[in-house]
């Protein structure tokens, strides 16, 4: 198993690299924009100016923009979009990308269980993932160090790549399902970042919103929400739980449809 892992590891470097670059343009931007709200009280009141529907959309009044956390906090909301994205390709990508290549007839004959190929296949997936976040933690680190952050944003920045992490997980999972459970290899990726899509719009709904809060047991961009992790302090244990239960039902189904998969050879 370990071969198949590294090999999966090893082809998935370059995807890996360009979901990291993205990442450093972002936190680049940012940080050159957050020049101009930092410690500036001019920028609250033009905040404040601004309709309130946009506002909420982005989270904009749950946060001081004009401090790190705050600014960090809408941040969040790109680094769970991006996450996400990354990682229902990497879960879909790895399984389904055998049958794209026509090189199905191969692995299946290797002297393995399918269990096993697929067990490499996603732990490969579920690595990207883990490093993916890493990385943007590094990256955020590097880049505040010159505005001096206390231990304070620390701890909150800490919260956040957690949920990152725990939103990037949801996704690998629906990712490697797709792959497992769709007739057609093709359409796993692009159903994965649709449902994410999907599942990001129904977020801003519900911030809009407050009738349809029911919204927010739907959505895992909800579960891990910035503004709550810098009123709390933590991670919501319930929506922590019902996260890791849905990954955990995800993956369960994925290995028994691919069990039971025809492959495309």
């Amino acid at each position: 198993m370990l071969p198949m892992y590294l090999h999966e590891l090893k082809s998935h470097v370059k995807s890996l690299v360009i979901w990291c670059a993205v990442v450093f343009l972002l936190v680049l931007e940012a940080m050159a924009e957050f020049q101009a709200y930092y410690n500036n009280p001019e920028m609250t009141k033009v905040l404040k100016a601004m309709p309130k529907a946009l506002l909420d959309a982005f989270s904009m009044r749950a946060f001081n923009l004009t401090t790190l956390g705050g600014f960090f906090g809408v941040l969040s909301r790109y680094y769970y979009l991006l996450v996400a994205a990354a990682a229902a390709l990497w879960g879909s990508g790895v399984v389904s990308k055998e049958e794209l290549n026509k090189t199905a007839d191969f692995t299946l004959v290797l002297p393995l269980p399918r269990r096993t190929i697929l067990t490499a296949k996603a732990l490969a997936a579920l690595t990207n993932v883990t490093a993916f976040v890493l990385v943007t933690w590094a990256i955020s680190l590097v880049f505040v160090q010159k505005y001096d952050p206390g231990v304070e944003f620390y701890r909150f920045l800490a919260l956040e790549m957690a949920g990152m992490f725990f939103v990037g997980l949801a996704f690998w999972a629906l990712g490697v399902f797709l792959a497992c459970a769709l007739r057609n290899p093709r359409s796993a990726g692009p159903t994965g970042i649709i449902v994410a899509l999907m599942l990001y719009v129904l977020a801003t709904v519900q911030t809009l919103e407050k009738k349809l809060d029911f919204l927010k047991w739907v959505t895992p961009f909800k579960y891990f929400d910035a503004a709550d992790l810098h009123r709390n302090g933590a991670l919501n244990a319930t929506y922590l739980a019902i996260a890791l239960l849905v990954t955990v039902a995800l993956i369960a189904v994925a290995y028994a449809a691919y069990n039971r998969r025809d492959m495309a050879l």
